[in-house]
C-alpha cells in the first residue's frame, strides 16, 4: 500500500485520488461525528473510540510499519497536544448544543483557516474561482447552522457557549489539518505517521473517560459502549487516514474544503438516526455546500 501511494505522488493521478479520498473522509467524518453525539455522553464515546483505535494501531506501529525517523517524535508530541485540545473543544460543544447546529459551525470555521494555514506553511494558493467556491460553501455551512439555531427548542440556554466551543473547534480543525499534513509529508512512509499517530493519540482520553464513568451514579453498560468504540475506531482509521493521504497527494486547502461536505452527510444522519428534521430550506443550504465544493475542485 505504501509503495502504491508513493508511486502515485507527483503524477497526474494524484489529484484524482486525493479528490476521492477527501470525499470518502467527508462521508466517514459525518458518521464519526454522529457516533460522539449519540446515546452515550460524548466523553464516554470519545474514550471508547480512542481506546479502540489506539489498541488496533499498537501492533501496526510497533511491528509492521517502518520505525519513525528521529525528527518525527517532536511532531508526534505536537499532534498529541493539538488533538487533545481539539477533542476537548468538540466534546464541550456537543454537550451544550444540538448536533445539526454545532457541527456545521465546527466544519465551516475549519476550511477557511486551513486554506490560510496551507498558504502560510506550504505556499499553496487558491484561484479567484476557488475562493468563490469557498464563499459559497461557507454560506451554506453557516446558513445551515443559523437555520437550525432558529428552530431548535432544546438546550437553548446553553446555545451561546455551544457556539463559542464550535468556533474554537473549527480553529483546532484548521490547526490539526495543516499540522498533520506537515507531519505526514515529513516521513518517508505515510503509514508510519498514521499508525504512530493513532497509537499515541489513543493514550489520553480512555483514562479521562474511565474516570468520568466511575463517578457516574448510574453507569451505562460497557458492552454497547465497547461496540461503539470498535466501530468508531475503524471509522476513524478510514476517515483520518483518507484525509491525511489526500493532503500528501494534493493541496491541503482543497482537501480541507472538500472534506467539509461532511456537513451534508451529517445533516442526513441527524435526520435519520437522531430524529432531527430536514426541510426544503436545509436541503437548499446543503446544496450550496456541495456546489461550493464543486467550484473549488473545478477552479483548481
Amino acid at each position: 500500500m505504501s509503495d502504491w501511494i508513493l508511486s502515485v505522488e507527483g503524477t497526474e493521478a494524484a489529484p484524482r485520488l486525493a479528490l476521492l479520498l477527501a470525499l470518502l473522509a467527508a462521508v466517514l467524518h459525518a458518521v464519526f461525528g454522529a457516533l460522539q453525539k449519540g446515546r452515550h455522553d460524548p466523553l464516554l464515546a470519545r474514550g471508547a473510540i480512542d481506546a479502540a483505535y489506539g489498541l488496533m494501531a499498537a501492533p501496526l506501529a510497533l511491528f509492521v510499519v517502518p520505525w519513525p525517523e528521529r525528527h518525527m517524535w517532536p511532531i508526534f508530541a505536537g499532534a498529541f497536544v493539538i488533538h487533545a485540545l481539539y477533542k476537548w473543544a468538540t466534546l464541550s460543544a456537543y454537550r451544550r448544543g444540538a448536533f445539526t447546529v454545532v457541527y456545521p459551525i465546527m466544519r465551516g470555521t475549519g476550511p477557511l483557516f486551513a486554506v490560510i494555514g496551507a498558504w502560510l506553511l506550504f505556499g499553496e494558493t487558491f484561484s479567484g474561482v476557488q475562493w468563490l467556491g469557498v464563499v459559497v460553501l461557507l454560506a451554506g455551512l453557516y446558513g445551515l447552522a443559523l437555520y437550525n439555531m432558529a428552530r431548535i427548542t432544546l438546550a437553548r440556554e446553553t446555545l451561546v457557549p455551544a457556539l463559542w466551543f464550535a468556533v474554537l473547534t473549527g480553529l483546532f480543525v484548521a490547526l490539526y489539518t495543516t499540522y498533520d499534513a506537515y507531519g505526514i509529508r515529513a516521513t518517508a512512509d505515510p503509514f508510519t505517521f498514521l499508525a504512530w499517530f493513532f497509537f499515541i493519540d489513543g493514550l489520553l482520553y480512555p483514562f479521562l473517560a474511565a474516570a468520568f464513568w466511575r463517578r457516574l451514579p448510574e453507569k451505562p453498560p460497557l458492552g454497547p459502549l465497547a461496540l461503539r468504540g470498535i466501530f468508531g475506531g475503524l471509522v476513524a482509521f478510514a476517515s483520518f487516514g483518507s484525509i491525511m493521504l489526500a493532503t500528501r497527494l494534493d493541496q491541503v486547502g482543497e482537501a480541507a474544503v472538500l472534506r467539509e461536505t461532511s456537513t451534508v452527510f451529517a445533516a442526513a444522519i441527524g435526520w435519520f438516526f437522531l430524529k432531527e428534521s430536514i426541510g426544503p430550506a436545509r436541503a437548499a443550504l446543503m446544496g450550496l455546500i456541495a456546489l461550493g465544493a464543486v467550484i473549488v475542485e473545478v477552479g483548481g
